[in-house]
């Protein structure tokens, strides 16, 4: 039994290579493994014996206990130590339990004491220019749906269920427009405002002001990002009505079913145009309500001459102009589902996502696909921009 203890020990501390050889690199490593299988087995006292936390501390304990964890593991990847203090860098690997298909790493810095002959934690929290994990920012309240599980904090019950039941329908309508080879589950993360969503992503919070949510490790399926978080904005997903709400997250949960085929080859106006295409589905919304600021260019005489660049999508910019590239993104994946059937608008996506670079990516996809060329798509789309918004 003692030696089954000590290999589980190791695993959790992780293996491979030894980056900290002397004895308190061992001690350190084995007090890691103490706090991971106390955070995972949500063993109060056990926790308490690993740290000498000071008055007022982030209690990390409290806050993670509500979230669904199938593993958490610390690996020391550096120690530095004088005398009593020491400073351990670690990667932390956690899944969240019936979600993550493989573990998540977040970089962390723990600061320790040594007392009696021991090491403990005083203190964890992210590392340098890492970002934020949603318990960094105070006690996690999970809401569990059918398809969803949305983590909270500083957030209401009813909130978080209501995000939860948004996201329980989110799920099938995409299923609907891009069927299989995703696991059909979302994780949601409401941070108790819009400094908490820029913390999460380890960004300025200017960048994301009016950004009602984001979806993180949607591009590409290299496995580097083995789980995807879609990060709500409390502050400006919070001003939309029902509907509004319910686009954006299916938008979202589209970046989440896509992103095993979305590579660098992709160009935005593609991914994001095919999420919202999805979050407009079904809802019976013309061009004219759910492309205005396109319309009164259009309406104007200023019809865009090419598709959006990946530089358009940027935000902290012209709000407007913004605007415009969505909604000409959204009716250039719209006219193909119309033009050339769903079916193909789907094929259209995976082919430019195979591709192993940006150039010629589309080109081919059109030319493959579709039939086409990228000059006559274009006219096509100024056309059926001009149909439907005129």
């Amino acid at each position: 039994m003692a030696l089954c203890f000590a290999l589980c020990l190791a695993v959790l501390a992780g293996c491979g290579g030894d980056p900290v050889p002397d004895a308190a690199g061992r001690e350190v490593r084995a007090l890691l493994a103490q706090r991971a299988h106390a955070v995972l087995t949500g063993d109060a006292r056990a926790y308490e014996r690993t740290e000498r936390t000071a008055a007022g501390g982030a209690d990390l304990f409290e806050n993670v206990r509500d979230v669904p964890l199938s593993s958490w593991e610390y690996r020391l990847t550096r120690l530095d130590h004088s005398g009593a203090k020491a400073t351990a860098s670690v990667r932390l690997r956690y899944r969240v339990k019936g979600y993550d298909r493989a573990p998540l790493t977040a970089r962390r810095t723990l600061s320790l004491t040594r007392d009696d002959g021991r090491w403990y934690v005083t203190a964890e929290r992210p590392a340098k220019k890492s970002g934020e994990q949603l318990w960094d920012q105070g006690r996690v309240t999970a809401e569990r749906g059918e398809r969803s599980l949305v983590l909270g904090v500083g957030r209401s019950a009813a909130e978080l269920r209501t995000h939860r039941e948004i996201a329980d329908r989110a799920v099938p309508a995409v299923r609907a427009a891009w069927p299989g080879g995703w696991p059909e589950r979302v994780v949601v993360l409401v941070p108790r405002s819009l400094d908490g969503m820029a913390g999460l992503l380890g960004a300025p919070a200017s960048g994301y002001r009016g950004i009602a949510a984001v979806t993180t490790g949607e591009a590409g399926g290299s496995g580097s990002s083995p789980a995807d978080r879609i990060i709500i904005n409390p502050d400006a997903y919070g001003v939309l009505g029902d509907f509004g709400k319910q686009v954006v997250l299916t938008h979202e949960t589209t970046h989440v079913a896509t992103r095993a085929q979305t590579s660098a080859a992709t160009p935005l106006w593609l991914s994001e145009g095919f999420a919202d295409w999805v979050g407009y589905r079904d809802t019976g919304r013309t061009a004219a309500q759910a492309a205005p600021e396109l319309r009164r260019a259009v309406l104007d005489g200023r019809v865009p001459k090419a598709l959006p660049e990946d530089d358009d999508f940027g935000f902290g910019g012209d709000a407007d102009a913004l605007a415009q590239s969505y909604e000409g993104a959204w009716l250039a994946c719209r006219m193909i589902a119309e033009r050339w059937g769903e079916r193909k608008l789907t094929d259209f996506y995976r082919a430019v996502g195979g591709h192993k670079r940006r150039a010629g990516a589309v080109e081919d996809a059109l030319r493959d696909v579709l039939d086409t060329t990228p000059e006559d798509f274009t006219a096509r789309w100024r056309t059926y921009l001009r149909s439907e918004l005129g």
